[in-house]
C-alpha cells in the first residue's frame, strides 16, 4: 500500500467508480454522479491542500497504482493543533487493512511531521466497521453525537473517536 497525493486524469474513473457502490451510499454524505463530478471533489481536494484547509491522499496498491481508498486530513486548524482524520476504501480493498494502515500512516505523518496535537475521527454508530478502524488505529472513543449528519437515508448519530500525540 502506498498513500500518493490525487492526480486528477489517472484518478477521477477509479473514484467515481468507488462511489457507485452502495456502501459508500449508505454511510458517506457525498455521492459523485458522474465523472465530471469526481474530478471537481479532487480539484477542490488539492485547493484545501493550498490552503492549509484539508490533505487528501489516494491509497493505492504499491504494486499496480490501483485505488484502493483515500485517507485525509480535514478541518485542519494549525494554530490549534487539531483535524479530522477521513477515510473510505474500495469494495475490494474492504477486511484486508486497509484503511487501518492508511489511517495509522497519516496520524503518524500528522503528529510527528507538521506537529498537530489531537486528531478526530467521527462515523455512523451503524458502521461498526469504521469503529473497528478507529479502535485498531489507535482513536479512543469519546462520545456519541446524537442525529449529527444526514445521510441520504436518514439523520445519524456519529460516534466521536480521537487521538492525541503521546497516545
Amino acid at each position: 500500500m502506498r498513500i500518493t497525493p490525487y492526480l486528477i486524469s489517472p484518478v477521477v474513473p477509479a473514484v467515481h467508480a468507488a462511489f457507485q457502490d452502495p456502501l459508500m451510499h449508505q454511510w458517506h454524505i457525498m455521492a459523485a454522479g458522474s465523472e465530471e463530478e469526481a474530478a471537481g471533489w479532487i480539484t477542490r481536494w488539492q485547493s484545501g491542500w493550498k490552503d492549509e484547509r484539508q490533505a487528501q491522499w489516494a491509497v493505492v496498491d504499491a504494486d499496480t497504482g490501483e485505488l484502493r481508498g483515500r485517507v485525509a486530513l480535514r478541518e485542519i486548524m494549525l494554530g490549534d493543533g487539531c483535524a479530522e482524520v477521513a477515510y473510505w476504501t474500495v469494495a475490494r480493498a474492504r477486511g484486508r487493512g486497509v484503511a487501518v494502515r492508511a489511517t495509522t500512516t497519516l496520524t503518524r505523518w500528522a503528529f510527528d511531521e507538521i506537529g498537530l496535537l489531537r486528531l478526530e475521527l467521527s462515523h455512523a454508530t451503524a458502521s461498526e466497521a469504521s469503529c473497528r478502524v478507529a479502535e485498531k488505529a489507535g482513536f479512543a472513543a469519546e462520545g456519541t453525537k446524537r442525529s449529527a449528519l444526514l445521510h441520504p437515508d436518514a439523520r445519524h448519530d456519529m460516534h466521536r473517536h480521537a487521538r492525541v500525540r503521546g497516545d
